[in-house]
């Protein structure tokens, strides 16, 4: 191994995963949907967020549409 790497001739490349990434954001769910999503994470070893993430892409893949009525 070398005691110093030289960098700076080194060309950028774009990140084939910016695409993938996930944003950050702040939501308020209900503590029943929570508690559904966590016992589903405990069954399935699937950490909660990321079965929120799953679920709400999967309603965005099948254009998925809530027929609710607002008062």
């Amino acid at each position: 191994m070398k005691q110093e790497y030289d960098f700076s001739k080194m060309k950028a490349t774009p990140n084939p995963y910016v695409s993938k990434l996930k944003k950050p954001v702040t939501i308020r769910l209900g503590e029943d949907v929570i508690a559904y999503f966590k016992q589903m994470a405990d069954d399935s070893g699937i950490p909660y967020q990321s079965l929120i993430n799953l679920y709400l892409k999967d309603c965005v893949n099948s254009h998925r549409k809530l027929d609710v009525q607002w008062h």
